[in-house]
């Protein structure tokens, strides 16, 4: 092993775009044949790279070690989820001890015998990666159809077990990138393929014991920005169809009981407008943002599906985020004032609502595993920065609560050793950015203490302040750790998204800045004892403030990065490229957006200056995030930076966008992010 860095030589390269031209000598990192990579100059460059990476790390591997050990002590080896009634069973979850994935089981609720229906430990057994994706038990509960992805590609392979014989039937559909639904008579399913371009623009009917290649496509999507999606409706009554991509969407319906039927199309797609359908009966209970932000729920017949009737108008401070139907009710999810709310609702809309109170000032919560259409009792989960995750159930009769489960800690763990606030802090356009902090009790503001400071910011996706096993091992070294909402997500409404893209984009950055900043202000931490992390879009966000404020962080984690964000949004051959325009741009016809995305993104703008320590991280078979985004990044910042500190470029050979998996591997590699943390801010304790 060696302590030099490697140099990825730059070999010339240019491209052209609305009449200017860009030096790319890094480009050669992406290999042609994509998504196999053997070019072997690349493959060589991310194996030197990973063995700097192991050199460097070698001698904190005791801390790593340690860290491990923590972290994996504060992890109930058999763990196991609540049992939840669906039809004539009980089904849940369940860890072995000492194993990295799950075994699947059920009951009968009339009494018998435990029922294994999958054991992911032995379908993993052997293999370097292995997820599971969907998993669908037939309607008559006698066969499964689930989908398993064995290298991070993404790219299922749905098998059909006989649950009354244990055995496998012949069905094996390959390249699969979708949920699965059962057709009410359980003579087949629906699904989705993944095309050539890793874009899921179909939904198929496979009926059992046939040959996949004659599976009849249902519905197939003429636009390459949008993506296809199969479901079912609360009453199983229906499958949904769903397209669209980040801004519009389109929903069909068809007949659970007759897939073949000409499906209803419930509204035609509009620019900008999104819905999500369920149903009562005969009505439709349809969740929009056709008018507001905020979003609202009408109601229409099945037979008149556009016709809308406002069932609940928008609100300004409650941000309708999901409606979901049952028998004798309807929940209503959403956030007010950036923090969960649920609400019961009658379908007399003369009985007024009730939202369920929840004790804590800042916190998490949702609706669980409900999958009966016909319940009285509704399935919680709650957690908080301080509160470890906490199963209810939730009787709408009587409004009780009873607690179910809270998530075991097995060496021990005490809520007053830590405190937990809920912050404002102005950006520099004077909008106030919520942060969510919680650190040791007694925690000085005399700005002497390190801090842990993680945002995502994109998609429209909040982060919720929820509780973490992993993040006790930095509270216990003296940090504070603290998530910034900043906007590109919509932690405060739809509108907090749309605030942080496309033109609005850099808001994203400069709020992760102004809150870090904010908090040095108020004591919290100082310039340079700040830790920052990010993942994928999280990345580009750790990519963007590296580039323009260095000098405040003292570590950087930024996981599978998407960093080359103008290449990439340039070339839509890739994957998801066309998608995203809706999120980023269209660089190839708007030369606004070009300039725009140019001027930030973060691997066009590395510069000569110092940079803070960096560990980055990629995924071989990432097809969100490919592998030579990460490793461009890294090539062309060690040319380029002036300073010594270190800069770690680790990739999975194996593993996708979401690492490596298996719960104690995952483990492993949070520890060795933050053992890099305490590293590089002095802290090896």
């Amino acid at each position: 092993m060696t302590l030099t860095p490697p140099i990825a030589p730059q070999r010339p390269h240019s491209f052209t775009a609305h009449g200017i031209t860009i030096d790319d000598p890094w480009a050669w990192l992406k290999d042609p044949n994509y998504p196999d990579v053997t070019d072997p100059d690349v493959l060589a460059y991310l194996e030197a790279e990973n063995a700097y990476f192991e050199a460097q790390i070698a001698p904190h591997r005791p801390l790593v070690d340690r860290l491990y050990e923590e972290m994996k002590a504060r992890i109930k080896e058999d763990e196991s989820s609540v049992p939840q009634k669906d039809g004539d069973y009980l089904y849940w979850t369940a860890f072995e001890t000492g194993g990295q994935y799950r075994l699947w089981w059920r009951r009968p609720v009339a009494g018998g015998a435990d029922e294994l229906l999958l054991d992911e430990p032995a379908l993993a057994a052997g293999k370097e990666y292995f997820r599971l994706g969907a998993f669908a038990v037939s309607n008559d509960a006698t066969k499964l159809a689930y989908a398993i992805d064995d290298n991070g590609s993404e790219r299922f392979t749905i098998h059909v077990k006989d649950l009354t014989t244990g055995a496998l039937l012949s069905d094996v559909i390959p390249g699969m990138l979708s949920d699965i639904v059962w057709a009410a008579d359980d003579s087949g399913f629906l699904y989705g393929l993944a095309n050539k371009e890793w874009r899921t623009d179909n939904a198929r009917f496979h009926r059992l014991g046939t040959d996949p290649a004659q599976d009849v496509e249902l519905y197939h999507e003429a636009d390459e920005g949008y993506r296809v999606a199969v479901g079912e409706t609360s009453d199983r009554r229906w499958i949904v169809i769903g397209t669209g991509d980040h801004v519009t969407s389109e929903v069909r319906l068809l007949p659970a009981a007759d897939p073949f039927a000409e499906p209803i199309l419930v509204a035609p797609r509009l620019a900008g407008r999104e819905y999500d359908v369920d149903t009562h009966g005969d009505t439709l209970f349809i969740h929009t943002n056709d008018t507001d932000p905020m979003w609202r729920l009408v109601t229409a017949p099945i037979a008149s599906p556009g016709e809308w009737t406002e069932r609940i108008a928008p609100s300004q401070r409650f941000y309708m985020t999901g409606v979901e139907c049952f028998r004798d009710f309807f929940v209503v999810e959403g956030r007010e004032d950036g923090l969960d709310q649920i609400e019961l609702h009658s379908y007399d809309p003369a009985v007024p609502a009730h939202r369920i109170p929840f004790p804590e000032a800042s916190y998490t919560a949702g609706t669980g595993d409900n999958p009966e259409y016909d319940q009285s009792v509704i399935r919680l989960g709650y957690e908080s920065m301080v509160t470890p995750g906490t199963v209810y159930d939730y009787d709408t009769a009587t409004g009780a609560l009873t607690v179910l489960k809270v998530q075991e800690i097995p060496c021990g763990y005490d809520a007053a050793r830590y405190a937990t606030e809920r912050l404002t802090i102005p950006a520099r356009d004077g909008t106030a950015i919520p942060v969510s902090i919680v650190y040791p009790a007694g925690f000085p503001r005399d700005g002497s203490r390190p801090l842990f400071l993680y945002a995502y910011g994109a998609y429209g996706h909040a982060i919720p302040p929820g509780f973490s096993t992993g993040r006790l091992s930095l509270l216990d070294r003296g940090f504070a750790y603290a998530i910034a909402h900043i906007r590109g997500g919509d932690d405060l409404g739809q509108q907090w998204y749309h605030d942080g893209k496309l033109e609005k984009r850099t808001n994203t950055f400069t709020d992760f800045v102004d809150v870090a900043r904010g908090l040095v202000a108020d004591g919290w931490t100082s310039a340079g004892r700040i830790a920052i992390a990010g993942r994928s879009a999280g990345g580009e966000l750790m990519g963007a403030v590296v580039n323009s404020d260095p000098d405040l962080w003292g570590a950087v984690i930024a996981d599978v990065p998407f960093v080359d964000v103008l290449n990439t949004m340039l070339d839509e051959t890739l994957p998801l490229t066309p998608g995203e325009w809706p999120e980023w741009g269209n660089p190839i016809e708007d030369r606004e957006a070009f300039e725009l995305i140019r001027s930030y993104s973060p691997y066009d703008n590395v510069t000569a200056q110092d940079y803070p320590p960096l560990f980055i991280s990629g995924g071989l078979n990432d097809p969100r995030v490919t592998y030579w985004e990460p490793a461009k990044w890294a090539a062309k910042l060690r040319a380029t930076k002036t300073d010594d500190n270190v800069l770690l470029l680790k990739t999975n050979m194996g593993a996708g966008h979401g690492g490596k998996s298996g719960r104690f591997e995952s483990l492993r590699e949070a520890a060795e992010e933050h053992a890099f943390v305490l590293w590089q801010l002095g802290i090896e304790g």
